[in-house]
């Protein structure tokens, strides 16, 4: 069956691939044949190839209150924060919000954790806003179908806080975190999103509660963290898995340019595999080994939340304090500017964690 009555087949798809992701699920319900074309791995990369891809930034964040102090022209953050997913597209500078999952439909996990692969957002852990207690759930949700699956639970027993990155591709990787007596693991998993199946790592040569992760070509870096009996105080240490040898590297002691908690740490998106990070009043980027002060953060967002890179470019969301609206701005890598991003009132709670997602 001919996917457009009447034209070629290649006329035909070069029409689908320029539909925007949000109209995917619309498509995908015409017939079989275009649910097919629009979920096929060729389609995603066909659109990559010819710059149509739309990249967005996926976040957990806290819904604003818009009726809070009315006139102040400030959002504040509810007192019991419900968390929701929010979706900024720095191209076009649209926000929206995802639907939540029918688990958390009156909100997410607190402290959970998102990955993107290929079209898929996944959403693991954190304490459920029911019981409190630490969450072993994997909920997925589809961008073509706009819906929600089960995937199976993280085995291991209780975490929390744990690093978590994909390869964008196939694979989602979990290290670190503490159980629920708040000991430091050294454990790390892997989630195999096609097959559904869960992988053991070799164990990590040091616990690492509240670390990140990175994942460039073939490597996972999980960053920073603390021990059991230092909690709290941040290590400047990495340590690097290669998954083609499944074994980790020896510990980088002097990874991070200053011991602080490394969430607000990203993956320079480039070609030169540099890392960029908010230390402080600066924004520096490690190329390398070695860190460089590339500008310093506007007042408003001093106090970061988080850090994304795309396209030559690291979206940075903060507040000047605690408790205030979070603002967005943007920063150029290569001409080391600033942009501010009009952010809509119900959009500037806080932000917990997000990703990066290219559709």
């Amino acid at each position: 069956m001919e996917l457009i009555s009447g034209l070629p087949e290649d006329l035909a798809r070069d029409c689908l691939i320029r539909v925007s992701y949000q109209q995917f699920p619309t498509v995908a319900s015409v017939c079989k044949n275009w649910k097919e074309e629009v979920e096929s791995p060729e389609f995603r990369r066909q659109r990559r190839r010819t710059g149509i891809s739309q990249k967005l930034i996926v976040m957990v964040q806290a819904r604003c209150d818009p009726d809070n102090e009315p006139g102040s022209g400030s959002s504040k953050r509810l007192y019991n924060p419900v968390y929701r997913l929010s979706v900024f597209e720095p191209v076009t500078g649209n926000w929206s919000e995802l639907p939540p999952p029918p688990e958390f439909e009156s909100g997410l996990p607190m402290f959970c954790r998102v990955a993107s692969v290929g079209s898929e957002l996944i959403l693991l852990g954190g304490l459920d806003p029911n019981t409190w207690k630490a969450s072993d759930s994997v909920l997925i949700y589809n961008f073509i179908t706009a819906k929600w699956r089960r995937g199976t639970h993280m085995p291991g027993g209780s975490r929390m806080l744990f690093a978590c990155v994909s390869d964008s591709r196939r694979m989602v990787f979990v290290a670190g975190g503490h159980d629920d007596e708040k000991n430091a693991l050294r454990s790390a998993l892997a989630y195999d999103v096609a097959e559904d199946k869960w992988i053991s790592l070799p164990d990590m040569a040091a616990e690492r509660d509240e670390c990140t992760a990175l994942f460039r070509h073939g490597r996972l870096a999980v960053i920073g963290g603390y021990r059991t009996e230092t909690q709290g105080v941040f290590e400047r240490s990495a340590e690097v898995f290669d998954v083609a040898t499944w074994q980790w590297g020896p510990v980088m002691e002097e990874f991070l340019d200053c011991a602080t908690c490394p969430r607000n740490s990203t993956d320079g998106g480039d070609v030169d595999g540099r890392v960029i990070m908010c230390c402080g009043e600066e924004i520096k980027s490690r190329q390398g080994g070695t860190w460089q002060k590339m500008g310093k953060v506007p007042v408003e967002i001093r106090n970061v939340a988080y850090v994304g890179a795309l396209d030559g470019c690291a979206v940075v969301i903060g507040s000047n304090g605690h408790g205030e609206a979070h603002e967005s701005f943007v920063f150029d890598l290569k001409s080391c500017n600033w942009r501010k991003v009009e952010t809509p009132e119900k959009f500037r709670g806080h932000v917990q964690t997000g990703c990066v997602l290219e559709i």
